[in-house]
């Protein structure tokens, strides 16, 4: 059997999946009493699997989430007023497809960035394009994007997420024309989108400053919009305080 040279093809064609499940098939005699039909079967079932997992890569990668988290990972026991059910209906991704909002508030320390980092990680999961941004970070990049003149450029890219994440909502004031632009993001927007904000809901429009601008983005970020309303102590104290 010409192994070597199929293999190169398999390789060439990006079937790496297949190659290495090949390879283990002819090391282990047990999938001698297979037949050709399960033996294929299990080929393309490992190469599915190899696209698959190569794809979620790429989709993490480009999301660029701040945590390592997963839904799976989640600490229920802490009393913050995060209720199973909620995360099981928003891990269902029903939400995103619906191009609805998920609000994410409470006090510092409760969990907010890490619990969106998994419900992103979770979209990655289902195919979803996402990009997380910490919202400092997200406006320096804005203003990068206009000095350099691929402002456009980039607020076409926001355009197509399937998922945006703008974590940590309110931690920096932002100016007039900045609470404009991220108007203008969201007005752009069909997909979904989730915040962060140590601030409730309840005092954004004061924290806009703008009563034309708060009522817009209200408007779009409100209505219809998932609300976790997290509270309770830091999860880094108890941590912290954990011998």
């Amino acid at each position: 059997m010409l192994t070597q040279p199929t293999l190169d093809k398999l390789y060439a064609m990006r079937l790496n999946g297949l190659a290495e499940a090949w390879l283990e098939q002819q090391q282990q005699p047990q999938h001698d009493d297979l037949s050709f039909d399960d033996r294929l079967a299990l080929l393309v079932e490992r190469q599915w699997l190899w696209r698959e997992n190569r794809a979620l890569a790429t989709r993490l990668r480009y999301a660029r989430l701040k945590q390592s988290a997963c839904l799976e990972d989640i600490d229920f026991r802490h009393p913050r007023g995060l209720h199973r059910a909620t995360v099981d209906q928003l891990a269902s991704g029903e939400w995103i497809a619906q191009h609805r909002v998920c609000l994410i508030t409470g006090p510092t320390g409760v969990g907010k960035s890490y619990l969106a980092c998994a419900l992103a990680h979770q979209a990655c999961r289902q195919g979803y394009r996402v990009r997380y941004y910490y919202l400092p970070k997200l406006f320096r990049e804005l203003t990068l994007a206009q000095a350099d003149g691929s402002l456009t450029r980039l607020l076409r890219q926001m355009a197509r997420l399937e998922l945006l994440v703008v974590d940590d909502w309110g931690l920096t004031p932002l100016q007039p024309d900045q609470y404009r632009l991220f108007l203008e993001i969201l007005d752009d927007r069909t997909g979904a989108t989730l915040l962060t904000s140590q601030y409730p809901v309840s005092t954004w429009h004061e924290l806009i400053g703008d009563p034309t601008v708060a009522d817009a983005l209200l408007d779009r970020l409100i209505h219809q919009a998932y609300k976790l309303e997290l509270k309770g102590d830091s999860l880094r104290k108890k941590k912290a305080a954990t011998p």
